[in-house]
């Protein structure tokens, strides 16, 4: 059993300030939001660096574009996704609450919805096919739920399920008895979606792969690791388990987890049947060309044939 560390939410505030006859501030700096620059920065430089690569379908002169429309769509989206998935009774009741960003709450499939829809909008505008820009942004994403997940143990959001083992922390936000301690879901979480998502999604695209390959196999990590952590992290409290089994976590991955099978399998057939394209129309061209070298020694032939009976 482990003490959590007990960090101050709060990375550091600038001010008090005096202006206009009016005090403003302290301005606090959390580090949730330290997360989420870390992880915009991680997948600008990864943008970066990929975009360097033979038929990258993104060039370095617009990775800067392509961070402003995928952060546009994680912000908007998540906020929006937490607000319907979540806490939608909540924003009936105060429409104005889904603008209060700075009090928490961020939906990572809401997120990914939101970056799925400005991908098209940005794949649209430099005129690249959708599948094979979000295989480009797939290796990005890893980092930076990675770094979120991070601020999430930092700011003692979405701990674990009470257990014994002995890893379990005591979380003291969750105001359980003495001695009760916590599965560090946040670390799993980590652990899974980012880093070993990172390396397996890193090594994978390193090779080129049929469209479409690189986004189904994210989104069936995804759904796998986030499925698997549901086990062991505290359900959101308010919302009842689906057939008194599933998290909302895990009913909201089961469609990604069917389309990521999907995009990998149908991107492998279409993959195979363009080879098989290729290759017989390369014996169509041999059986042409070899055509007029055929006629010559039959017309030589018949040519030899003719003297003689002369």
């Amino acid at each position: 059993m482990l003490q959590y560390p007990n960090f101050d939410p709060v990375a550091f505030q600038v001010g008090p300030f005096s202006a206009f006859e009016k005090v403003i501030g302290p301005l606090q700096v959390h580090w949730y939001g330290i997360m989420y620059i870390l992880a915009f920065l991680s997948a600008w430089l990864l943008a970066l660096y990929r975009s360097g690569k033979p038929h990258s379908p993104v060039v370095k002169a617009e990775i800067e574009n392509l961070i402003t429309y995928g952060a546009f769509g994680v912000i908007l989206g998540g906020r929006i996704g937490y607000v319907i998935f979540y806490n939608f009774e909540r924003w009936m009741s105060d429409p104005l609450w889904l603008f209060k960003i700075w009090e928490g709450g961020m939906s990572f499939h809401g997120g990914l919805v939101g970056v799925l829809i400005a991908m098209y909008i940005y794949s649209t505008r430099i005129r690249v096919p959708y599948f094979a820009l979000m295989d480009f942004v797939a290796p990005l994403v890893p980092l930076g739920l990675g770094f979120g997940r991070l601020g999430n143990f930092i700011g003692q959001e979405l701990w674990g399920r009470v257990s014994d083992v002995p890893w379990a922390m005591i979380f003291p936000k969750a105001e359980d008895p003495a001695g009760v301690a916590r599965h560090p879901s946040q670390l799993y979480q980590a652990t899974l979606e980012g880093l070993v998502m990172f390396v397996v999604l890193f090594w994978y695209s390193a090779k080129p792969r049929p469209r479409g390959a690189v986004s189904g196999l994210f989104l069936v990590l995804y759904a796998s690791f986030r499925s698997i952590v549901e086990n062991f992290r505290e359900p959101d409290i308010g919302i009842d388990l689906v057939m008194g089994i599933f998290t909302r976590g895990q009913l909201l991955s089961a469609p990604m987890f069917i389309f990521g099978v999907y995009l990998l399998a149908s991107s492998y057939y279409v993959e195979r049947k363009k080879i098989k394209r290729s290759s017989q129309q390369a014996n169509e061209v041999k059986e042409k060309s070899a055509l007029p070298s055929d006629l010559e020694t039959s017309s030589a032939q018949k040519g030899e044939g003719t003297s003689t009976t002369q």
